[in-house]
């Protein structure tokens, strides 16, 4: 579940600020010292990119996901796919991970006994935390998505307040590449205040260095209602 649900100019590395380069050539160009290694075009109208920085610690990597706008969330996370930070480039909300989870997320923990549990809060710069209470479980299934194999989770959390007041629920499937060590959003559900929404960002195309897509910055699925909507 270490997908962030809420949606995110300058990029916040740590405590070292680093702009955003400019990317008029429709290529997506990361930070200085970082390289990208996956571009991933996902139903939704999203197209996101992977890439690892040499500053930050081994197995830290980052992600890029834009729309038809631009980019407008950015997120961190290490080798167990823990949420280190979300930032949302739209309005600049910088999310971050409190330290000394009460459980918290292992990637290594999924893929070698079948099942991870986690139990974590997340706090917003501004003030306001977010505590984080679920599961991911692999279901034995096996996917192929444009030539890459994929394994099947089924995941399910909470939301609370940190007086443990729920805020909402989400359930679905994801996919894992225990190479990149990622996971990628399925067909999901959140339950909250405002009602119910289903997802579906499923990967659609997989672009790797060589292939004509990757670093690419325009979504290629599901774009229609945002075409319709840009002026």
């Amino acid at each position: 579940m270490r997908r962030v649900w809420r949606a995110v100019a300058a990029f916040s590395f740590g405590l070292v600020a680093v702009a955003l380069p400019a990317q008029a050539s429709g290529l997506f160009t990361p930070p200085d010292g970082c390289e990208v290694y996956l571009t991933v075009q996902a139903k939704g109208c999203r197209v996101s990119h992977h890439y690892i920085c040499k500053a930050d610690p081994a197995g830290d990597q980052w992600r890029v996901d834009f729309d038809l706008k631009g980019p407008y969330f950015l997120s961190r996370i290490n080798a167990e796919t823990e949420w280190l930070q979300s930032i949302d480039l739209t309005s600049g909300e910088d999310i971050r991970l409190v330290p000394g989870p009460a459980d918290p997320a292992s990637f290594t923990g999924l893929t070698t006994t079948g099942a991870d549990s986690y139990d974590f809060t997340q706090n917003a710069a501004g003030g306001g935390a977010i505590r984080y209470i679920g599961s991911d479980r692999l279901t034995g299934k096996k996917t192929v998505i444009d030539g890459v194999e994929l394994e099947e989770t089924a995941f399910e959390f909470r939301e609370e307040t940190p007086s443990g007041r729920l805020i909402g629920t989400a359930s679905g499937q994801e996919f894992i590449h225990r190479g990149w060590r990622l996971f990628f959003s399925g067909p999901s559900t959140w339950e909250g205040d405002e009602g119910r929404e289903r997802i579906d960002r499923s990967p659609v195309r997989f672009d790797e260095p060589g292939d004509a897509g990757f670093r690419s910055v325009t979504p290629e699925y599901d774009c229609t209602a945002q075409l319709a909507a840009l002026p």
